[in-house]
């Protein structure tokens, strides 16, 4: 079979998902963009904009195995990672996996879930294994998180740490749709539209080849410089207590060349990096107490870095 480029594998998943969420095609396109980069997803906004819709049809649109898990108060970390059980007559010990096993995870309310049982996620999603009395065990590959929250419902919720959100790629506001998309989200939901119905429109070898496309995307020397300035400034900037570490300045460069692949280029440009500032590094960001009392927002701290960061020009234009 010949290897189909990732620019197709974006559009077929892209059509796909926008046959449910309509008139969000940007929202769409970094949300599979981070698919394609193998990056994990926290997808944040206010209820009924549908945030869980857009994760699910994420995970149906792709061939392969998908887990959803509700996080709640009482969740726990071994209904995550999986847990030992002890047969007594055959005097062995069997592991029972958990929900991340499986190549796409959807975290629902992910904020619901204690420190703890959110604390079981983070070996799984840096280093793709689970450690469980002290054996690694691999998850499947591609394996991908998409969590959901709510930012402005307190009651019941636990603030994500620093350490978990940046163990995500990207953080996306879904936004309230404007009226000609409101109507046809009615429409559809009159018309029984379903995403639990939708179709897998590509299977894990064409995805993994897909993600490998992008991994191989020629990044020129200047962008890497140009994603280390952006990175750095933010940890000078004086409304900023940290600002992105490294792991923020590489997530820059790997969220472009999926960007890229959308565009159906082979190569990341200056513009690439523009794009995907504001969901990489938005959320990696602390902010100090002064500018949380004068209500500054990251994103716009992301913006005016970069306003006062020259993007480089690159004479690449590799195919």
């Amino acid at each position: 079979m010949n290897q189909i480029p990732a620019g197709e594998v974006y559009e077929r998943i892209a059509k796909n998902v926008q046959g449910v969420i309509r008139g969000k095609p940007q929202l769409v396109r970094l949300a599979v963009a981070a698919l394609l980069a193998e990056g994990h997803l926290l997808i944040e906004d206010v209820p009924g904009l549908g945030k869980t819709t857009l994760a699910r049809c994420l995970a149906r649109s792709i061939g392969g195995t998908w887990n959803r898990i509700q996080f709640t108060p009482d969740l726990l970390p071994g209904d995550i990672t999986g847990v030992q059980v002890y047969h007594q007559k055959e005097e062995r010990f069997e592991f029972h996996a958990g929900g991340i096993f499986a190549n796409v995870v959807l975290a629902d309310e992910i904020n619901r879930g204690t420190p703890k049982t959110q604390s079981a996620l983070l070996e799984v999603m840096a280093e793709r294994t689970v450690t469980v009395d002290s054996v690694r065990r691999e998850v499947p590959r591609p394996f991908l998180v998409i969590a959901t929250q709510n930012p402005i419902e307190l009651e019941g919720t636990y603030r994500l740490p620093e350490a978990q959100l940046d163990r995500f790629l990207m953080r996306l506001r879904v936004g309230y749709p404007d009226l000609d998309a409101e109507v046809m989200v009615i429409m559809s939901d009159c018309a029984g539209v379903n995403p639990d119905e939708l179709s897998p429109v590509v299977d894990l070898p064409v995805l993994q080849a897909a993600v490998a496309q992008v991994r191989a995307a020629h990044v020129d020397r200047a962008i890497c410089e140009y994603a280390a300035t952006l990175a750095a400034a933010t940890r000078q900037h004086v409304a900023l207590r940290y600002g992105a570490s490294p792991r923020g300045s590489i997530a820059l460069v790997r969220a472009a060349q999926a960007v890229a692949a959308t565009y159906n280029r082979a190569f990341v440009t200056p513009d690439d990096i523009k794009e995907v500032a504001r969901p990489v590094l938005g959320h990696r960001l602390i902010l100090t107490s002064d500018a949380e009392l004068n209500q500054r927002r990251a994103d716009d701290i992301v913006d005016e870095v970069l306003a006062a960061t020259p993007a480089p020009r690159t004479s690449s234009t590799v195919s």
